[in-house]
């Protein structure tokens, strides 16, 4: 007789679904017997540009090291880090991507009785993040598919151990300024961590997005979480970091695993950092994308909602099921969000400029049938 592992499995975790990631290329493929090369994929927020030739040749370099375990501490990485970012290297955590912050997070200061807040339309992995430890999440619905900051501070409770808030929010693409972030911070109790995900903050520029690292200093239960997945074009490697006061990272690293960067992540992120002329590219590609992306939506006559990503949300006022799967049987996979309770809208990542007009010109193919 097998046994249930499920139902042995803590309560929390009994109830959780697992993360469905966007649609990979090989997979596409093998279902639909289609070409490799033949296929977009928009559906993972990923760069179009690919990894900074400095990358590249760092991991290159690091390839006969690979007996050796990689330095547990990230010494290299968390030094350029702090300088970068005005703090110490003590302030420093680093994680297998900025999945891996959250989930840190989670496991140091969430457990049964307690409590998380988030937005309605945030991303998926805070409330798998909090149910899997057995804490509660508070869902507090969003206005115009963005965070409500007045409502999330009024369902803050004397259970409440952290705030998740993305700037700019993933799917949604939606964002708040300087003074509303101020007013946040300054109200919330210092006994609840706030974490403020960045995840995008690269691809804005000037004073479009406040910076998470400005506050650090007046704000010691503030927490903000970067990654090298997005502007810097390191998914595969899975490198995030989180930025806080030395407490809370000593708090991180007393759960963190070890060895959780690999030697090729940490070489190719410190690389990565040094190539401000990627990064400059990698902005004008998206800027470019973006633009090129919301004058065929309203050629189209879709509406979307304004993003401050290197993604985009589109909407088609109905159910946008059969407009993915048509997109699927024509090469170009996207992602659906029906799973954040966005049925209507598909989430589009920007590409290049040939890869954004084979997917204009599907979905054009698709809707005017």
């Amino acid at each position: 007789m097998s046994c249930d592992f499920l139902a042995l499995a803590v309560p929390g975790v009994q109830k959780l679904s697992p993360y469905v990631p966007g649609k990979p290329v090989d997979e596409l493929a093998r279902e639909l017997n289609l070409d490799p090369a033949g296929i977009v994929k928009l559906a993972s927020n990923e760069n179009p540009l690919g990894p900074s030739p400095k990358a590249l040749e760092a991991i290159r370099a690091e390839l006969a090291e690979l007996t050796r375990y990689p330095d547990g501490n990230g010494f290299e990485l968390k030094t350029k880090l702090a300088a970068r970012c005005g703090v110490t290297p003590a302030q420093v955590t680093l994680g297998n991507g900025s999945n891996d912050i959250l989930d840190l997070v989670a496991r140091a200061w969430l457990a049964p009785g307690l409590n998380a807040v988030f937005s309605q339309y945030a991303f998926a992995v805070y409330p798998i993040a909090t149910q899997a430890v057995g804490a509660q999440g508070k869902v507090v619905p969003a206005k115009a598919h963005g965070h409500d900051l007045e409502a999330m501070l009024a369902a803050i409770d004397a259970n409440t151990r952290v705030v998740f808030v993305a700037n700019p929010n993933n799917p949604t693409g939606t964002w708040f300024g300087p003074d509303a972030l101020e007013s946040f911070l300054a109200r919330v109790p210092q006994s609840v961590l706030v974490v403020l995900d960045e995840a995008y903050i690269e691809y804005a520029e000037g004073d479009e997005l406040p910076d998470g690292l400005d506050y650090l200093a007046r704000y010691p239960n503030l927490l903000v979480s970067r990654t090298f997945s997005k502007a810097y074009g390191l998914a595969s490697l899975r490198v995030g970091y989180a930025l806080s006061s030395p407490q809370v990272a000593d708090v991180l690293n007393r759960v963190r695993a070890p060895f959780n960067v690999n030697s090729l992540a940490l070489a190719a992120a410190c690389a990565a950092l040094d190539d401000a002329d990627y990064l400059a590219a990698s902005r004008r590609t998206n800027d470019a994308g973006m633009a090129q992306l919301e004058a065929g939506f309203r050629r189209l006559g879709l509406s979307w909602i304004p993003s401050k990503g290197n993604f985009i949300a589109v909407d088609f006022g109905c159910d946008a099921a059969p407009i993915n799967q048509a997109l699927l049987q024509a090469g170009v996979i996207v992602r659906p969000v029906a799973g954040y309770g966005m049925p209507t809208f598909l989430r589009v990542s920007i590409g290049t400029e040939g890869e954004n007009a084979r997917f204009l010109e599907a979905l054009e193919q698709i809707l005017r049938g």
